[in-house]
């Protein structure tokens, strides 16, 4: 896709390091693949340590929602006014990285960008002119090895970057980042709760539509629904409880993805995402430099507080326990067809909502973790599993067995 000299550039990267625990950050492809074992969030992470690096302090206890979203300056609602065609939500993090090289901040971008015979296959790619963002709008599903540009980049000249990743690359990025030697690196982070391969999300758009090949959009909102639009410009909105889930393969989500601890990416800069955003998308500005991202937006940038509603504690323990059910491989307790409609209605009006349903998520991902690294990887837990995650499920009876838990 492109040359090194055109606004969009996706240079050949060498093969994967077979591993497990994988997610394919693009570090095992790089000339070094053994720094994998000091910079891969799913060996011995250290979010204490890289968190002070990164933001210069570590959560604080004084503010309750850092628990959950890890240190940040600001929350906002915001939306991008115009909004951008063919954005997954508004465009804000395509509009910033788009600034970012408009005002001549930096270099390159390194983002994803669709694959020319697959839509929903991610590439890793440079983006070196402000038009070429365009090309790398809307959501991907799969594993795309976006690190492995890191070498391509310094080669080619680069030494200011920004980087658009999910927070499995961000932790990675952060890990190696002062061997990397550059003059400037601003990271905008999205959140990531679930990944599969790409073929794997064909099987589930089969089973969403008649015509899967028509999908263009697919959005999972904070409204309970998922959101799908057509080439046709048909749209239809699915309510959570009617997706077919449990007719994936148990397997459908990786373990990776089952015990990832850092659903909000907080090692970014700037998180651009949607759980907290009550139908407009959700911005954590964590520090200065986070600033600096925001304020390119100057007056295209819509901005309120943050709401919250209902109770998520309800929502979490029955979450709880269909999961340990799950872990234990028992069938899931599966709610009456003729119940469904009812609770779908309920759901966005009584479930919790806004920050509520960000800090249910959370919660949700940290139960996951606990329970499925017993099962699949019990000694892994002492390494894999941070302090913060252990403090989130401790409400719901969750506590650390003998050597599950790290010394002080």
């Amino acid at each position: 896709m492109g040359d090194p000299g055109g606004p969009v550039w996706a240079p050949p990267v060498r093969d994967a390091v077979a591993r497990g625990l994988c997610t394919d950050c693009g570090l095992s492809r790089s000339a070094d693949p053994k720094s994998c074992g000091r910079a891969c969030q799913f060996i011995q992470p250290d979010y204490p340590g890289l968190e002070a690096a990164v933001h210069g302090r570590a959560r604080d206890p004084a503010r309750p929602d850092e628990a959950f979203f890890g240190p940040f300056r600001r929350m906002l609602r915001a939306s991008l006014a115009p909004a951008r065609d063919g954005a997954q939500w508004t465009g804000i993090a395509t509009r910033i990285a788009e600034r970012l090289l408009e005002t001549g901040a930096v270099d390159a971008v390194l983002t994803m960008a669709p694959d020319p015979e697959d839509r929903w296959r991610p590439v890793p790619v440079l983006v070196t002119k402000p038009a070429g963002m365009a090309q790398c709008r809307g959501m991907r599903m799969g594993y795309a090895p976006l690190l492995a540009l890191l070498e391509p980049a310094r080669a080619a000249g680069h030494r200011r970057l920004a980087i658009i990743g999910i927070p499995c690359q961000v932790y990675a990025l952060r890990s190696i980042e002062r061997e990397l030697g550059l003059d400037r690196l601003y990271v905008i982070g999205t959140p990531c709760s679930d990944n599969t391969t790409t073929e794997r999300f064909h099987q589930f758009l089969t089973l969403l539509d008649a015509d899967p090949e028509s999908i263009t959009y697919l959005e999972f909102r904070a409204d309970y629904h998922v959101e799908l639009r057509f080439a046709d410009g048909r749209r239809r909105e699915i309510p959570f409880l009617q997706l077919p889930i449990s007719q994936l393969p148990p397997d459908f989500f990786p373990l990776t993805c089952r015990t990832c601890v850092d659903y909000t990416n907080v090692l970014a800069d700037i998180t651009v995402g949607y759980m907290g955003g009550l139908g407009e998308q959700w911005l954590l500005v964590r520090n200065a430099r986070g600033e600096e991202l925001a304020a390119l937006l100057g007056d295209e940038l819509r901005t309120a507080a943050p709401g919250s509603a209902g109770k998520r504690t309800g929502a979490v323990k029955g979450f709880l326990a269909n999961t340990e059910r799950a872990a234990g491989g028992l069938p899931l307790r599966r709610m009456p067809g003729w119940l469904r409609p009812v609770i779908g209605w309920l759901m966005p009006r009584v479930g919790p909502r806004g920050l509520e349903f960000a800090r249910a998520r959370v919660e949700m991902k940290a139960v996951e973790t606990i329970l499925h690294l017993r099962r699949a990887a019990p000694r892994r837990m002492k390494a894999m599993v941070p302090d913060h995650v252990w403090r989130l499920v401790a409400p719901y009876g969750l506590a650390p067995r003998d050597g599950e838990r790290r010394g002080p």
